[in-house]
């Protein structure tokens, strides 16, 4: 019976010690670096279970042993804990590192930057165009006017459509925001008027600090009443907004024929605003709108250097106009001289 007790108590011991070599064993394949040499991006699909993920990091040679990753997250708890997504990992990451990212989600960020005054066909090829997005478009396109140009951060796999929404639901809570801090008296009724107002103010502006003393003309010539006379609202109506090209194949301006012809949004030959917006305005041109300084301000004109310069009086725009068109003249002269 000593001899039987010696015995079991050897046992005893012999299984404490493997066991805790085992654990040993295992907190080292856990822990330790792993046989990925270089950084790289790894990829878990919707619906896809730990042990396929766990198979194809095996086979990529970011573990050495998939079945200590799935001992790893029975474990933990976290066998049906990972995220789908893009994840970044570094060289030699461990199992237990590599888990910590799935599990937590930590998945790459794309970006992608809608300029300001696009219209909403031209935001739809860009959508299109882009190959990290899925999905199609949705039918009809949101109307013009309706997204709001910013740099939107996705995942890979995010749908065209799903981005598209959000871009409608950025500028619908800019409006909640922007609306009800509006300036008095302005000749606008309806958050849509404030989007179509400002979509010619983001085409008629050369940048950030001119999108408030433009609007501020327009206000005035609504208040007036005058007719806007914008050139950008005729182009919307010829051409939808899209290039304009010679028979030549050569970028234009509007011919005099196109701006006598009456459309919707053709602000010479109609009293008002378009009949709808010509792009998508940006929050500067949204907030200069709804907030424009205080101007005498009815009439402006390119200066030649980017920017446009403003009148008071119809006789003072033509003396900025022949000013303008002077300085046109020098510039070609200067171009056929070089």
């Amino acid at each position: 019976m000593k001899a039987l007790g010696t015995l079991i108590t050897l046992l005893f011991i012999l299984a404490l010690a493997g066991a805790g070599a085992a654990y040993v064993w295992f907190q080292d394949s856990v822990t330790r670096p792993g046989p990925m040499a270089e950084a790289t991006i790894f990829a878990v699909s919707p619906g896809e279970t730990l042990v396929s993920v766990a198979n194809r990091a095996e086979a990529a040679g970011i573990i050495r042993d998939n079945r200590v990753l799935r001992l790893h997250a029975r474990l933990k708890d976290q066998e049906t804990a990972i995220k789908v997504g893009e994840f970044a990992l570094p060289a030699e990451i461990s199992v237990q590192e590599f888990l910590t990212r799935l599990v937590a989600g930590d998945v790459v960020q794309y970006t992608i930057t809608i300029p300001e005054g696009l219209t909403t066909a031209q935001i739809a090829r860009r959508l299109e165009a882009d190959d990290r997005l899925e999905g199609l478009l949705p039918d009809p396109l949101p109307p013009e006017g309706s997204l709001l140009p910013e740099t939107y951060a996705f995942t890979r796999g995010t749908t065209r459509a799903g981005l598209m929404q959000r871009m409608e639901d950025e500028q619908d809570r800019l409006l909640e925001r922007l609306w009800p801090e509006r300036a008095e008296n302005l000749p606008i009724n309806t958050p849509e008027e404030a989007i179509i107002l400002a979509s010619v103010v983001q085409k008629e502006a050369s940048g950030q600090s001119e999108y408030g003393t433009v609007a501020s003309v327009f206000v005035n010539r609504l208040n007036a009443p005058m007719p806007l006379q914008s050139d950008p609202t005729v182009h919307y109506g010829v051409n939808q907004g899209e290039p304009l090209f010679n028979s030549r194949g050569q970028r234009r301006t509007l011919y005099r024929s196109e701006l006598e012809r009456d459309t919707p949004w053709n602000t010479y030959t109609r009293a008002g605003l378009p009949e709808t917006a010509i792009a998508n305005p940006g929050r500067g041109a949204i907030e200069g709108v709804l907030n424009p300084p205080e101007t005498n301000y009815y009439y402006f004109v390119a200066d030649g250097t980017g920017g446009h310069v403003f009148a008071t009086s119809h006789s003072q725009h033509l003396r900025n106009v022949a000013a303008y068109r002077d300085y046109e003249r020098r510039e070609i002269a200067r171009e056929r001289s070089n």
